[in-house]
């Protein structure tokens, strides 16, 4: 059974809530070809095979490879099958210090035309702002992403890494179906966004929802607890992450099959209340 049910992004573009990140099937640090193109294309045919009907990318992963991968291996794309992308970051080394924001109309009218094209589509079904342009108003970033949604070029609009107050002056604009921002067990800063997206009918996308290699570990701090429950850590992590909130929609990324299974299990795992506190007390007692 599946405990974690589903979710309409945006009112009507339902997607079951636990979903798949293809950002690690590139190169290392997220640059380039991936080492075993094969592989990658082969992790994204058996994510679909499990079930798993919403996938996230972006422009910057390679750049541009992510992209093109995902269509070389799902185009076309089975009924139902949602593919979210994103703008605002132009990546041109592999080391991200070196990227910009790029949010200007014209920037993201041209990021989006690009994606159109690589993912083989006519209409991007979720499109979102991968981070806010500091040299332009939100409101400006977003006009134009409500621009290209009323041409039929995008379905629905999502941000990322985002304050509520951003939230807010963004819906002052157009409609926001999603959320993206960095959460998971033991990094709960955007607590008070999820509250608000909850609230607000409004997805919630974790990223890193793993964490670091400390977090799910097989000596971690979820291993004794995972241990007791017949778990993988990974699976612990997701499956608090799914119980935290009805709008949470985690996309835990992976460049192996046998990762990727352990994780489209956890949807169904059902944690109990006193688990829930369980873990709750771990990181209030052990932070970081």
């Amino acid at each position: 059974m599946d405990f974690a049910g589903t979710f309409r992004i945006g009112g009507d573009m339902e997607v079951r809530r636990l979903g798949f990140g293809a950002m690690r099937l590139v190169g290392p640090d997220v640059y380039g070809q991936p080492a075993d193109p094969a592989g990658a294309l082969a992790v994204l045919r058996r994510a679909v095979e499990l079930g798993v009907d919403f996938i996230d990318t972006a422009e910057a992963y390679g750049p541009q490879i992510n992209e093109r991968k995902i269509a070389e291996a799902l185009a076309p794309y089975p009924p139902g099958l949602v593919i979210a992308t994103k703008c605002g970051i132009d990546r041109r080394a592999r080391d991200w210090a070196q990227t910009r924001t790029k949010g200007s109309p014209a920037e993201i009218r041209a990021s989006c035309e690009g994606s159109l094209e690589r993912l083989r589509v006519e209409r991007i079904d979720l499109y979102q702002l991968h981070r806010v342009d500091p040299a332009v108003p939100l409101e400006e970033s977003v006009g134009a992403l409500a621009q290209l949604q009323r041409e039929g070029k995008v379905r629905h609009i999502g941000l990322s890494e985002v304050s509520v107050e951003q939230i807010e002056r963004a819906r002052g604009v157009a409609p926001i179906a999603t959320v993206q921002n960095r959460y998971n067990l033991a990094d709960r800063e955007h607590e008070a966004v999820l509250d608000y997206c909850e609230a607000g009918g409004i997805g919630f996308i974790p990223w890193f929802p793993l964490g670091d290699g400390r977090l799910c570990a097989a000596d971690g701090p979820l291993e004794p607890i995972a241990g007791r429950l017949g778990l993988a850590p990974s699976q612990l992590a997701l499956a608090w992450l799914l119980a935290r909130s009805p709008a949470m929609l985690p996309i835990p990324g992976t460049s192996s099959i046998a990762h990727l299974e352990q994780n489209v299990a956890a949807a169904r795992v059902e944690l109990t209340p006193e688990t829930m506190r369980e873990l709750d007390g771990l990181w209030r007692r052990s932070p970081g």
